[in-house]
């Protein structure tokens, strides 16, 4: 049984979650810069069997897609190319950030490390696949 890997695209860095072997709990597992990002799932995909990516799908208030969709449907494109094997799904990721940086104060996280940008893209990622994860059991 494979897991299920889900990214917070960004033009920098790149926050990923994975879920557990029954697919029920999704945890953080890393932020990458974005440019390397295909050299990390080379290395994750040769010890991990995944059979599912989820992508966020950031989008508008009214909607509309947010301006960084070009570069995620080029990710999407190269993940695709580089593992046809693994089907995509996208995610709505509206307010994960925001409710990263909730969550990280609710957990009664230090003001310097919620200043790192990559905790807030690995929680987001995290966030974003457990809202995947429950969208599928209802």
């Amino acid at each position: 049984m494979g897991r299920i890997l889900a990214f917070d695209f960004g033009y920098k860095r790149t926050g990923i979650a994975v879920t557990d072997h029954l697919k029920i709990i999704a945890s953080g597992l890393s932020t990458v810069p974005t440019g390397e990002l295909f050299d990390f799932l080379e290395r994750y995909l040769k010890e991990e069997e995944v059979e599912l990516f989820v992508v966020g799908e950031p989008r508008q208030m009214d909607n509309t897609p947010s301006e960084i969709e070009g570069a995620i449907q080029k990710f999407i494109g190269k993940l695709h190319k580089r593992f046809p094997g693994i089907p995509v799904e996208r995610q709505d990721e509206r307010f994960t950030s925001k409710m990263a940086v909730k969550s990280m104060i609710a957990s009664g996280m230090k003001k310097k490390k919620r200043r790192e940008k990559g905790r807030i893209d690995e929680i987001s990622a995290t966030l974003i696949l457990q809202s995947f994860l429950s969208k599928k059991i209802i």
